[in-house]
């Protein structure tokens, strides 16, 4: 022991001495351990912890995002005030052009909803048969 917390008086003879009379570490590692333990003072490092994804944390994400986009909305529908001639089949209206816009955009939003529906409907009855 007197070769691994050696002190500085001790004269180099001395450790020489202390030294050979130890017998050689089998393993570098444990030698390593012996002779360096880790400060006191100084925290050990812990390898970060990942954080799960769970569906709160999307619901959270997605708020936020149609929350940017209601904004983004508002200040289209601001900056787009002016009347436009909108014209359909037979059918001819004086609307504000964001609005106008926004009746398309909901009505797309609708067709794309209706018919989604209709194939993941379809898609179920297909599995209900293979399962029966």
């Amino acid at each position: 022991m007197s070769r691994l917390y050696r002190t500085r008086t001790e004269s180099s003879d001395q450790s020489a001495v202390a030294a050979a009379s130890q017998p050689p570490a089998a393993d570098s590692a444990t030698a390593t351990e012996q002779v360096s333990p880790p400060p006191a003072d100084r925290p050990t490092t812990r390898t970060p912890v990942r954080v799960p994804r769970t569906r709160t944390g999307s619901a959270w994400v997605a708020l936020i995002a149609a929350a940017v986009l209601a904004v983004l909305l508002i200040v289209f529908l601001v900056q787009n005030t002016r009347s436009t001639e909108i014209s359909f089949l037979w059918m001819t209206a004086n609307t504000p052009l964001a609005v106008a816009l926004l009746i398309a955009a909901v009505g797309s939003v609708f067709l794309t909803l209706i018919l989604g529906t209709a194939r993941i409907a379809q898609l179920r009855r297909l599995v209900r048969k293979d399962r029966s």
